[in-house]
Protein backbone atom coordinates (compact mmCIF):
# COMPACT_ATOMS: atom_id res chain seq x y z
CA UNK A 1 0.00 0.00 0.00
CA UNK A 2 1.26 3.47 -0.83
CA UNK A 3 1.38 6.20 1.80
CA UNK A 4 0.53 9.66 0.49
CA UNK A 5 1.22 12.94 2.23
CA UNK A 6 -0.75 15.64 0.41
CA UNK A 7 0.99 18.63 1.98
CA UNK A 8 4.09 20.05 0.30
CA UNK A 9 7.56 19.44 1.74
CA UNK A 10 10.95 20.93 0.94
CA UNK A 11 12.87 18.31 -1.03
CA UNK A 12 16.55 18.31 -2.04
CA UNK A 13 18.01 15.54 -4.18
CA UNK A 14 21.71 15.51 -5.07
CA UNK A 15 22.43 12.76 -7.58
CA UNK A 16 25.97 11.76 -8.50
CA UNK A 17 26.26 8.80 -10.83
CA UNK A 18 24.29 5.86 -9.45
CA UNK A 19 23.91 7.38 -5.94
CA UNK A 20 21.70 10.11 -4.57
CA UNK A 21 21.42 12.00 -1.29
CA UNK A 22 17.80 12.87 -0.47
CA UNK A 23 16.70 15.43 2.12
CA UNK A 24 13.11 16.12 3.17
CA UNK A 25 12.65 19.35 5.12
CA UNK A 26 16.43 19.44 5.71
CA UNK A 27 16.57 15.93 7.17
CA UNK A 28 18.74 13.49 5.19
CA UNK A 29 17.14 10.11 4.58
CA UNK A 30 19.10 6.91 5.20
CA UNK A 31 20.19 5.87 1.69
CA UNK A 32 20.00 2.18 2.66
CA UNK A 33 16.25 2.44 3.25
CA UNK A 34 15.45 3.48 -0.33
CA UNK A 35 15.73 1.57 -3.60
CA UNK A 36 15.07 4.66 -5.72
CA UNK A 37 12.91 7.68 -6.37
CA UNK A 38 10.74 9.12 -9.13
CA UNK A 39 9.99 12.77 -9.83
CA UNK A 40 7.09 13.92 -11.99
CA UNK A 41 5.79 17.40 -12.65
CA UNK A 42 2.59 18.50 -14.38
CA UNK A 43 2.15 22.12 -15.41
CA UNK A 44 0.12 24.03 -12.84
CA UNK A 45 0.86 21.56 -10.03
CA UNK A 46 3.75 21.16 -7.60
CA UNK A 47 6.35 18.48 -8.40
CA UNK A 48 5.55 15.01 -7.09
CA UNK A 49 8.33 12.89 -5.57
CA UNK A 50 7.82 9.16 -4.96
CA UNK A 51 10.34 7.45 -2.66
CA UNK A 52 10.67 3.71 -3.32
CA UNK A 53 11.19 1.96 0.02
CA UNK A 54 13.68 -0.92 0.22
CA UNK A 55 12.12 -4.13 1.59
CA UNK A 56 9.16 -2.39 3.22
CA UNK A 57 11.33 -0.26 5.56
CA UNK A 58 9.77 2.88 7.00
CA UNK A 59 11.12 6.28 6.03
CA UNK A 60 10.59 9.15 8.46
CA UNK A 61 10.41 12.84 7.70
CA UNK A 62 8.94 15.91 9.34
CA UNK A 63 7.07 18.61 7.88
CA UNK A 64 7.92 21.84 -1.88
CA UNK A 65 6.74 18.62 -3.47
CA UNK A 66 4.08 16.16 -2.52
CA UNK A 67 5.83 13.04 -1.22
CA UNK A 68 4.62 9.45 -1.60
CA UNK A 69 6.36 6.41 -0.20
CA UNK A 70 5.85 3.47 -2.56
CA UNK A 71 5.79 -0.20 -1.74
CA UNK A 72 8.53 -2.35 -3.31
CA UNK A 73 8.12 -2.77 -7.06
CA UNK A 74 6.44 -5.96 -8.27
CA UNK A 75 8.84 -8.12 -10.27
CA UNK A 76 8.08 -8.17 -14.00
CA UNK A 77 6.87 -11.45 -15.51
CA UNK A 78 9.50 -13.84 -16.74
CA UNK A 79 10.20 -14.29 -20.42
CA UNK A 80 8.40 -17.64 -20.34
CA UNK A 81 5.26 -16.03 -18.87
CA UNK A 82 5.41 -13.22 -21.43
CA UNK A 83 5.80 -15.61 -24.37
CA UNK A 84 3.05 -17.92 -23.08
CA UNK A 85 0.62 -14.99 -23.15
CA UNK A 86 1.33 -14.12 -26.81
CA UNK A 87 -1.54 -14.74 -29.23
CA UNK A 88 0.07 -16.38 -32.30
CA UNK A 89 -2.54 -14.99 -34.70
CA UNK A 90 -2.09 -11.45 -33.35
CA UNK A 91 1.70 -11.77 -33.61
CA UNK A 92 1.49 -12.98 -37.20
CA UNK A 93 -0.86 -10.14 -38.20
CA UNK A 94 1.36 -7.53 -36.53
CA UNK A 95 4.55 -8.87 -38.11
CA UNK A 96 3.09 -9.17 -41.63
CA UNK A 97 1.91 -5.54 -41.37
CA UNK A 98 5.36 -4.22 -40.35
CA UNK A 99 6.89 -1.81 -42.87
CA UNK A 100 10.36 -3.17 -42.07
CA UNK A 101 9.48 -6.79 -42.96
CA UNK A 102 12.04 -7.84 -45.54
CA UNK A 103 12.29 -10.69 -48.03
CA UNK A 104 15.76 -11.96 -47.21
CA UNK A 105 16.36 -15.23 -45.35
CA UNK A 106 15.28 -15.06 -41.70
CA UNK A 107 13.58 -11.66 -42.16
CA UNK A 108 10.29 -13.06 -40.83
CA UNK A 109 12.02 -14.37 -37.70
CA UNK A 110 13.86 -11.07 -37.25
CA UNK A 111 10.58 -9.14 -37.59
CA UNK A 112 8.89 -11.44 -35.03
CA UNK A 113 11.72 -10.92 -32.54
CA UNK A 114 11.57 -7.15 -33.11
CA UNK A 115 7.78 -7.16 -32.59
CA UNK A 116 8.02 -9.22 -29.42
CA UNK A 117 10.73 -6.89 -28.08
CA UNK A 118 8.52 -3.87 -28.74
CA UNK A 119 5.58 -5.50 -26.98
CA UNK A 120 7.81 -6.45 -24.03
CA UNK A 121 8.84 -2.78 -23.67
CA UNK A 122 5.21 -1.66 -23.92
CA UNK A 123 5.64 -0.05 -27.33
Amino acid sequence: MDHHDEKAHGVRITARGPRAAIEIEGKRLDPGSLSGYTISHQEGEPPHVVLHVENGDAVEFEGLARVAIASPVVVEPTAAEFLAAIDAEELERAVLARPDLGTSPYSLTKAMLTQLGEWARGA
